[in-house]
Parts: structure tokens; sequence; C-alpha cells
């Protein structure tokens, strides 16, 4: 069963979160109410991602090497946002 909860936000942020309500078809308290739950996910999960994409970028060789014909095509680093060249 769910509660209520009043939050007090500025009028731009309101806005903000309204618009992208609509955007998304969905409503400003299904938004807010995502929100609440990524900001309490489970702490184990914290750095995951990027210990899975370290683990990716080191065994990738080698994965390769070992099935040539499921290689997947790797976009160039320099063209690829957030990753160094």
């Amino acid at each position: 069963m769910s509660k209520p909860v009043t939050v007090r936000v500025p009028e731009e942020l309101r806005a903000q979160v309204r618009e992208q309500a609509e955007a998304k078809g969905t409503t400003v308290t299904t938004l807010i109410a995502e929100a609440a739950r990524h900001s309490v996910r489970d702490p184990r999960l914290e750095g995951a991602a990027e210990a899975f994409r370290q683990f990716v970028a080191r065994a990738a060789d080698a994965f390769d090497a070992a099935f040539p014909g499921d290689a997947p095509a790797r976009p160039d680093a320099a063209g690829v946002p957030g990753q160094a060249a």
C-alpha cells in the first residue's frame, strides 16, 4: 500500500518534472517514486556497472580470440562518448 508524501520543490523544478512526465507519458508521482527507488537502491550495486565495464574491457580481446565468429564490431574508441581514445 502506498502512502502520500508532501515534498516542497522550487516551481522551476516542478515544471521540469511535469514536462518530463508528459514527454514520457507518465505521471509526476511515478517519476518521483522512481527517483526515490533509485536513491535507496541496494548499496551492493554501487560501482557494479563500472566494475562490469572494466571486466568487459579487459576480457574483450580474449573473448574475440576464443569466439571469432561471435565477435561484435567495436566502434572507434575516439567516437564513443565517455571513452578515451
